[in-house]
């Protein structure tokens, strides 16, 4: 079975880091996802966490009978700025090692790199990943990459194909349900070529952009590059959650019990605590199927 985690990004606002691990326990999971955070790793900027909170944090996991699933650091290391890049490969070295502290083997994230500078950034991931994969993979830990609206690489295929060419073992694939329309919306194909490969889903609905000929939504200026998702409770929206577990089941995903399966909704922190609870009956349902 896998681990199911929550996401805590809802709580950010009213609760402190080290009150995360009670308040995922109150709401019924085993496990927490450590996304970006103020006082530990804030989007794109060095870590803030020291040893003494690292431990903090494991102790309050550990009095809250949680566990932390993955540790998500979002950095420029695929850039095409060659500083902001080394900065981050910098950056990168002390999130693998509060990682080991935490005893966690897992680490997701995107790729972080420009879609109008989409050939550089590719360069700028693989220069980062020589010297950051023999730190990976000595330290036993496995990376698990997302092609995020606005990266380099969007869709789902050719994001794999970038993963590949590292020949590793170690780094895989996340599957984000509400990213489904901008990893180019076959859901089949993509889970299929990953294979083994996809190690960690994030359950979230969204709705088709593309639906209504490209009109569903209206941006201004017409032709800008905005790419707009959402991340709701699942049911309500476009996503085909039937086909997304049956999907899971087909390449075992679901079979493991080193998966992991993430309720990442963010769209309604002021029904977080209901939402939360219904996501962790939809995740279980959807896995046991």
């Amino acid at each position: 079975m896998p681990k199911i985690a929550l996401d805590p990004t809802p709580f950010h606002h009213d609760l402190s880091l080290l009150e995360f691990p009670q308040k995922v326990a109150d709401l019924g999971y085993e496990y927490l996802q450590l996304t970006p955070h103020k006082d530990f790793i804030p989007f794109y900027r060095h870590p803030k966490a020291d040893d003494d909170l690292v431990d903090a944090f494991a102790a309050a996991c550990r009095d809250a009978g949680v566990q932390v699933a993955s540790v998500l650091p979002v950095l420029r290391w695929s850039g095409p700025d060659r500083d902001a890049r080394e900065a981050a490969v910098t950056k990168w070295k002390r999130v693998i090692e509060i990682t080991k502290r935490l005893g966690v083997d897992t680490i997701n994230t995107e790729f972080s790199g420009r879609p109008e500078r989409a050939e550089e950034s590719e360069d700028a991931f693989y220069r980062s990943m020589e010297e950051l994969l023999p730190i990976i993979e000595s330290s036993d830990l496995r990376v698990l990459i997302d092609p995020h609206p606005d990266d380099f690489v969007e869709d789902g295929l050719e994001a794999l194909r970038v993963i590949r060419g590292l020949n590793s073992k170690h780094v895989g694939f996340v599957y984000v349900a509400c990213h489904t329309f901008h990893y180019g919306g076959d859901m089949d194909a993509i889970m299929d070529a990953a294979g083994d490969a996809l190690q960690l889903v994030h359950v979230a609905d969204a709705y088709d952009h593309r639906r209504s000929h490209g009109l569903r939504y209206i941006s201004n200026p017409p032709g800008n590059t905005a790419r707009v998702h959402q991340h709701l409770p699942v049911g309500q929206a476009d996503v085909d959650f039937d086909a997304f577990w049956a999907g899971l089941a087909r390449i075992g995903f679901t079979d493991r019990d080193d998966t992991v399966a993430v309720s990442s909704v963010f769209a309604e922190d002021e029904n977080a605590d209901a939402v939360s609870r219904s996501q962790l009956d939809a995740i279980t349902k959807g896995l046991t199927r």
